[in-house]
This record gives C-alpha cells, structure tokens and sequence, in this order.
C-alpha cells in the first residue's frame, strides 16, 4: 500500500505519521509531501527511517493509493482533483471540500456507511464539528435534536504552528510575530477564522453547516466561537434541545456506551473533562451533564477533545482504515 501525506511537515500531518505507527498500518510506501523550500532538504521520521520530503507533483506521478492531504484549503482545491484523476482517493483535512454537495463528509463512527467506491475525495469535518457530532450522534438518534446553542473554547493549536509561536512568545515575555490582531496570552478572543457579511465567522459557520450536513438538515443552530489561550484541546458548551424528553440515567448510560466516546462527568469528585488531560488522547470526552430546566427536553453538556487528533489526524486515519 502506498500512502501519499501531503502536509508531512505540519502540525496536523506529524501526527498522521505518528497515529500511522501507533496503529500499525501496512504501508509499503510513504510520501512525505510538503512545501517547495522543503523538498530535498527536510526530513520525516518513520518507522525508524528518514524519508526525504518530495514535490507533490512528483507524489501524483507515484499514483498512490491513498492521499492524506493537511496543507489548506488552496493546496487541496489546486491538488486534490488530479491526485483523483490519476486513481488515487484523497482523504482531504481542508475546508476546501466540505460544502461541495458531491463529496461526503465522514465521521467514521458515525457516517461511514455513506461512502462508496466511486468517491475519490472525501471531506474530513472541522475539529469543533468532530469532536461535538461524536457526541451528539447517538444522542440525535434517540431523542430528535432540534435546536442547538453552541459555545467553543478553542486552542491556538488550531490556528497553527505561527499561534502557537505567538502564545510561547507571550507567556515568556518576547516580541515577536503575531498571528492574530491582539494578544492571546491572558486573553479571550471572540474571533475564529475570518468575519462574514451576516457577523459570524467562519469557523461559527462551519459548525452550523457541517452538523447540519452530518446529523440532520432540519436542526436549528448558533453557534459563537471563542479563541482561549490554551495551547492544545478544543472545548464545548453545547445547549441542546430535543424533540422528545429524555432521562439523565440514560443519557449518561448512551454516551458511556458510545465507541470514541469516554464519560467523565462527577462533579462530587470534581470530575469532568479539561483540556489539560485531553491532549495526546484519541478519545472525545463529555461530561458536565444537566437538564436546561429554563425550558423543556434541554440538556447542558460540556465536550473536550485533543483538536489535532481526533479532530483531524486520527479522523482521517480511521477513514483510511474504513476504506481499507
């Protein structure tokens, strides 16, 4: 099998290389892709070796099986349809992708099942959108979601290696270059991704359209997307309005059953899910879980999860996995 990883050298595409090892996938080839300063001269690691980083023109002339692509969206739109015209199926972690009606968005647990061998670029959803449909899934199946109120805490992990370099300088005290318009150490911002005409942001967008598109198209949802400064682990508080009533017993005993899922929430022993002890783990953790007693059949949840892995790297793998 040969797999082609396009964005070897970024935050994202390090841990596919390293999600790849840790499941043991039989790859007789791999492709390190990335950009054209690095080719020749940079180098990945894996399974003990150094692979030499090569142009992505050069990757489509090697017709892999698979392409793994974590570069953006430019790269994705210019690339990822002549990866496929060449036979190669693409597993795209852009945005470029998502809000194409003929391509599918996956989440294995949940969708997989909708994929078929005529699809040759498949969308990898946003990292908020993972970690919270995984969640919401089984939920939606046994009770009807029919409105959701959405409250992201995201960390400057999921803006890149450039806001993370902005974070470290900060807490130490260095000027240096900045990746977002203010300061994020000690600070909040109400700004993920760029503003649109109707006030909300991309990211705030992608939540709403992607779920939508995922789970059902008749969910009403807001959403608000907040910047923390943390430096890895997406967290939610997610509002949630059901069509029918549910039994707190039952909801917790669905989600404990849930496979990706992990039940932490027992606040007498001050236990609940947190950024800090999420980040490195492939599950999605849920806890904080209450009845909205402001009206009926809501319920309050709090969802935390490692955004570069499940939120994209482990994703993809378990798509390629599904494939296989």
């Amino acid at each position: 099998m040969k797999i082609a990883i396009v964005g070897a050298t970024g935050l994202v595409g390090s841990i596919m290389l390293k999600i790849i090892e840790e499941r043991k996938l039989d790859i007789t080839e791999l492709i390190p892709v990335a950009s054209a300063k690095s080719v020749g001269k940079k180098y990945v690691q894996f399974k003990g070796n150094q692979l030499v980083i090569v142009s992505i023109e050069e990757a489509i002339g090697r017709v892999p099986e698979f392409a793994l692509f974590s570069a953006g969206g430019a790269v994705s739109k210019k690339y990822a349809g002549k990866f496929a015209e060449n036979g190669t199926i693409v597993i795209d972690n852009s945005s470029a992708w998502r809000t194409d009606e003929t391509k599918k968005l996956v989440v294995p647990e949940i969708n997989v099942s909708c994929l078929s061998k005529t699809d040759r670029i498949i969308a990898n959803p946003n990292c908020s959108t993972i970690q919270m449909v995984m969640v919401l899934a089984p939920l939606h199946q046994k009770y009807k979601i029919k409105r959701l109120v959405i409250s992201t805490y995201q960390s400057v992990s999921g803006t890149g290696a450039k806001a993370l370099k902005q974070f470290d300088n900060e807490v130490h005290g260095i000027d240096g270059e900045m990746a977002y318009p203010y300061p994020i150490y000690k600070n909040c911002l109400p700004h993920c991704d760029d503003f649109l005409d109707n006030g909300y942001t991309k990211e705030e967008q992608k939540l709403i359209f992607e779920t939508n598109k995922i789970l059902a198209a008749n969910i009403n949802i807001t959403a608000t997307a907040v910047r923390v400064p943390v430096s890895g682990g997406h967290s939610e508080a997610v509002n949630i309005e059901f069509e029918n009533d549910f039994d707190l017993q039952e909801v917790s005993e669905v989600l404990a059953s849930t496979s990706g899922v992990e039940l932490q929430d027992n606040p007498e022993k001050l236990e609940y899910p947190m950024p800090l002890f999420a980040e490195g783990k492939d599950a999605v953790f849920v806890g904080r879980i209450r009845r909205d007693f402001s009206q009926k059949n809501t319920l309050n949840l709090w969802i935390v999860a490692d955004n570069l892995r499940k939120g994209a790297a482990l994703n993809a793998i378990q798509i390629l996995e599904c494939l296989l």
